[in-house]
């Protein structure tokens, strides 16, 4: 990989700031094997001291890719998806590719013709939760999946034994025993739940849209159907601040009355009244996750067989399940 020149920097200033040969600053930018690590860190430190990008068309021309990395989401008004793909888009610039997002709406062909573009306009794909098969992508025009399941290809995924775990012993430990899941595909909640108290969790399936106007009226539903519930565990955060707006609404006092835990971490949560407790599936780390697996399949050091990389999730409590503080 060759680099453009940024305030006239050269690559043998950077193979001088590194202490090292111009030739282990280009097999370091290539990406590689059988480097030492110490002198593969000082080499990075040295291009991000001194601020080089990589120059895409010289890398064109010498190995055949484009230096673009395309991702393929259902739709972006979604809050959470939003920040997932701003999370790779700020995750590929690390490893100095553009990103270009393609909201696909749900349309095969259009996640068809996504894929169809690897090798032309995109050296591989990041793929937020696939609708239908991708086909191989183990090849060098690799596929990597986040938050989905596809046999062939490379994927990351959040914890989610764990977060239904770490959920299960918040709600222990706040002394709630009589949960309803608003979303039916809580799988791994449910197992952590049922069993636990008298009688089998209650479940309201959301339909296609689960966001806020969903949450909204499952949450009115269940404890019309269910007036004993004394917490809602909500598939994701739009749905859980729907919500606690149809508690407030109707005079619930929330968490006194019933407690509400939602997934996903948004940005509103923070400053709903009360405040979100919540899942964090942490973006950020399934970005890193994913640009690092496509990076191994375009530098061919990756193995051939598939790759599931399981990224570790955080609880965060706040006042809908704990309380207002009292100070």
């Amino acid at each position: 990989m060759t680099y453009a020149v940024r305030m006239r920097v050269t690559m043998r200033e950077v193979a001088d700031r590194a202490g090292v040969s111009i030739k282990t600053v280009s097999r370091v930018v290539n990406g590689e094997p059988h480097i030492r690590p110490e002198k593969v860190r000082r080499v990075h430190a040295a291009i991000d001291e001194l601020g080089w990008v990589p120059n895409r068309a010289a890398r064109a021309l010498r190995t055949g890719q484009v230096g673009v990395v395309g991702i393929a989401v259902t739709e972006l008004r979604r809050p959470y998806l939003a920040g997932l793909v701003e999370a790779l888009v700020t995750e590929a610039d690390r490893w100095g590719m553009l990103a270009a997002v393609e909201p696909t709406h749900g349309d095969p062909a259009r996640l068809a013709a996504v894929l169809a573009a690897r090798g032309k306009t995109f050296d591989g794909v990041v793929l937020i939760g696939p609708a239908a098969p991708v086909g191989d992508g183990l090849d060098e025009r690799p596929v990597v999946v986040v938050q989905g399941d596809a046999a062939g290809v490379d994927r990351v995924e959040e914890d989610v034994a764990e977060a239904a775990a770490l959920m299960a012993r918040h709600l222990d430990v706040m002394g709630r025993s009589r949960p309803a899941l608003l979303g039916a595909h809580q799988d791994e909640l449910r197992a952590c739940l049922d069993g636990s108290g008298p009688a089998p969790v209650p479940c309201v399936d959301l339909g296609e849209v689960a966001d806020r106007r969903a949450g909204a009226r499952a949450a009115v539903q269940v404890l019309e159907r269910h007036p004993d519930v004394d917490v809602l565990l909500c598939a994701n955060d739009e749905v859980a601040l729907g919500a606690l707006a149809a508690l407030v609404k109707h005079g619930v006092d929330v968490p006194g009355r019933v407690a509400v835990a939602g997934y996903g971490n948004l940005e509103d949560g923070r400053f709903s009244t009360p405040s979100l407790t919540t899942i964090d599936p942490g973006p950020a780390r399934l970005a890193r996750s994913a640009l690092e697996l496509l990076a191994d399949r375009l530098a061919g050091t990756a193995p051939r067989q598939p790759r599931a990389v399981v990224s570790p999730v955080a609880l965060i409590r706040r006042e809908s399940t704990l309380g207002r503080d009292p100070r």
